[in-house]
């Protein structure tokens, strides 16, 4: 492959030990040129929908490259560590599913890392970003071909995590909690373009059924279109509808969990 000279890095290995110093170590000593791209390390321990949901939203903005993907609870066992090319960007990561709704385009290429010449040695049982994953991504943006990564691989026998749940029917928009970022803002599957379909436009009112709760929350353009401490829904970054609290945790308040479903429609 021709040369990118760039890696971004996604895991759930937080910042108070040396593992994401490893992995920027491993990159530069193989390719010295490269730039690495800090996504975020302090995914949930383990939790690879929040690191597929972060890795989906943020790619389209990064330089064409090599990305990874280590949020990893499988590591050392039978699940397979994979190469997903996807036109111009290629992933590395464990074939769990973390990948699986970044790398989604039209003719995928898949290969299983099968070839020891790209990692370290020794490979540690508990560590394999530094010593699988980074190494074999440095070759690949220094110039070093997909097919050289190991055994090609059906795309379609990928783990993949199913689809949020989404939908417009009856008047109403219908979708589950996707992720919940630092600031207690609770993001949902349903997206702005669905709420357009039902006549929602900011400055209307949302009826939010949560089970056998109900509220009502306006709808507005920023965390600002409400007094501090109050409740509002808005149309984020990534297009999708979040609940906040000005100045405040939205989570904390509603006490919804990733995968809590939820049915939003026009208050009367």
């Amino acid at each position: 492959m021709t040369p990118t000279h760039c890696v971004s890095l996604l895991t759930d290995y937080g910042l108070e030990d040396g593992f994401v110093a490893a992995c920027h170590g491993v990159i530069a000593g193989i390719s010295p040129q490269t730039r690495i791209i800090d996504i975020t390390h302090l995914v949930p321990p383990g939790d690879v929908r929040r690191g597929a949901a972060i890795m989906a939203q943020t790619v389209p903005y990064l330089p064409s490259g090599v990305h990874v993907a280590v949020v990893d609870p499988g590591v050392g066992t039978a699940r397979r560590a994979i190469v997903i090319a996807d036109g111009e960007r290629v992933f590395v990561g464990p074939d769990n599913g973390v990948l699986s709704w970044a790398a989604a385009g039209p003719g995928l290429r898949a290969y299983e890392l099968t070839n020891p010449e790209l990692w370290l040695d020794p490979v540690s049982a508990t560590f394999h970003g530094r010593d699988v994953f980074a190494p074999v991504a440095a070759h690949l943006a220094a110039g070093r071909d997909v097919a050289s990564a190991g055994d090609e691989i059906d795309p379609a026998d990928l783990v993949t995590l199913p689809a949020p749940a989404r939908s417009v029917r009856d008047g109403g928009a219908e979708g589950e909690v996707l992720t919940v970022d630092r600031f207690g803002n609770v993001q949902l599957s349903i997206t702005g373009a669905d709420l357009d379909l039902i006549g929602a436009h900011p400055g209307a009112t949302l009826a939010i059924t949560l089970g056998r709760r109900s509220l009502t929350v306006p709808y507005g353009e920023t965390f600002g279109s409400v007094p501090p401490g109050e409740l509002v829904a808005y149309t984020d970054a990534a297009g999708c509808v979040a609940l906040a609290v000005n100045s405040g945790n939205a989570v904390q308040r509603l006490g919804l969990p990733p995968g809590a479903h939820l049915r939003l429609t026009v208050a009367r």
